[in-house]
C-alpha cells in the first residue's frame, strides 16, 4: 500500500449523502423528537450540528455550548453561536463553573492540580447536562468524536466519547476538515487548532505531538495493517514516533469497549446477546 496523501481522501457528497441518512434513519427507528449536541465551536461539533440540522431540520437540534472560567475562549463561543445561526438550530449557553466548583468541594482531599482527573471532571459534567436535556426533550445525544482521536483513545471515556450515535467515528480528523468543507462552514472553524478545553491552553496536536495530516496517516496505515516499519519508511518518519502511535492505539482499547462482564450464563448481554434496532 501506497500511503500517498490522497489515501484519506473520499467522496465528499456521497459521504454526505450517507451520513444524512444514517442520522435520519435512527431518529426515525428509535421515534426520538430531536437530537442533542454539545457545540464546542470547534469543526467536529460544528460539523455535526450541521449534519444534524440538515438530517432532520435546525428546529429539532438543540446545540448546547458549555464553557467554564478557566478555559473560557469568547471566539469559540462566537463560533458555537455563528454555526447554530447558520444551520438554524435552537442553543443555549450555559457556565458550568458553578457545576465545576461544587464537585471539587464536594469530594474530600480533592486535588486540581491533577490536570487529567480534573479535566475529566468538566467532559463528565458537559456529559450530564446534555443527557439532562435530551431526556427533557426525548431526545438523542449526538457524539462528535472523530476517528483519529478514537483510535487513540484521546477522548474521556463517559465524557465526551458518550452519546447515541456518533456521525464522524468513521472519519479522520483530516476528513472531517474535508467534510466541513464541503458543508462551507466557516473557515475560521475548520481551520482552528483543535483543543478539548480541559485546562488553559491545551492543544490537541500539541498533546499528541503530530500534526493531524502526518498521524492520520500513520493511523491509516495501522488500520490497514501496515507493519511500522513500512509505514515509517514511506512517511520518512523515525520508527519510533510510529510505534509510539501504535502503542497508544492498542494501550487504549478499554477505552472503546463496554464494561468486561464476566461470562457465566448463555449468552452476556452487550457480548453475544446483540439486538437489532428495529425490534
Amino acid at each position: 500500500m501506497n500511503l500517498a496523501t490522497d489515501v484519506l481522501k473520499i467522496d465528499l457528497p456521497q459521504t454526505e449523502r450517507r451520513l444524512l441518512h444514517f442520522i435520519r434513519a435512527y431518529v426515525e427507528k428509535t421515534q426520538a423528537k430531536g437530537l442533542v449536541v454539545g457545540l464546542s465551536g470547534g469543526v467536529d461539533s460544528s460539523t455535526v450540528a450541521a449534519l444534524s440540522a440538515k438530517a432532520i431540520g435546525g428546529n429539532k437540534v438543540l446545540g448546547i455550548c458549555l464553557p467554564e472560567r478557566e478555559t473560557w475562549n469568547e471566539h469559540d463561543i462566537q463560533h458555537a453561536k455563528n454555526i447554530s445561526r447558520l444551520f438554524t438550530t435552537q442553543f443555549e449557553l450555559i457556565d458550568i463553573t458553578s457545576t465545576i466548583e461544587a464537585i471539587r468541594k464536594t469530594i474530600p482531599n480533592y486535588n486540581s492540580e491533577q490536570r487529567i482527573p480534573d479535566g475529566n471532571i468538566k467532559a463528565r459534567s458537559r456529559m450530564v447536562i446534555l443527557y439532562y436535556y435530551a431526556n427533557s426533550l426525548q431526545r438523542l445525544v449526538v457524539g462528535s468524536g472523530d476517528k483519529s482521536e478514537i483510535m487513540l483513545g484521546y477522548f474521556t471515556k463517559w465524557g465526551d466519547y458518550c452519546a447515541d450515535l456518533a456521525p464522524l467515528t468513521d472519519l479522520f480528523k483530516t476528513q472531517v476538515q474535508a467534510l466541513a468543507r464541503h458543508l462551507s462552514l466557516p473557515e475560521e472553524i475548520v481551520a482552528k487548532p483543535p483543543t478539548p478545553a480541559l485546562w488553559p491552553g491545551q492543544s490537541a496536536e500539541g498533546e499528541l505531538g503530530l500534526r493531524y495530516e502526518t498521524l492520520d496517516l500513520i493511523l491509516y496505515g495501522l488500520e490497514h495493517f501496515m507493519l511500522p516499519e513500512e509505514i515509517s519508511r514511506q512517511l520518512n518518519l523515525p520508527l519510533d514516533t510510529v510505534t509510539r502511535v501504535e502503542e497508544r492505539w492498542l494501550r487504549s482499547e478499554h477505552k472503546r469497549r463496554p464494561p468486561l462482564a464476566m461470562k457465566i450464563g448463555y449468552r452476556t448481554v452487550a457480548h453475544d446477546i446483540r439486538l437489532p434496532y428495529s425490534i
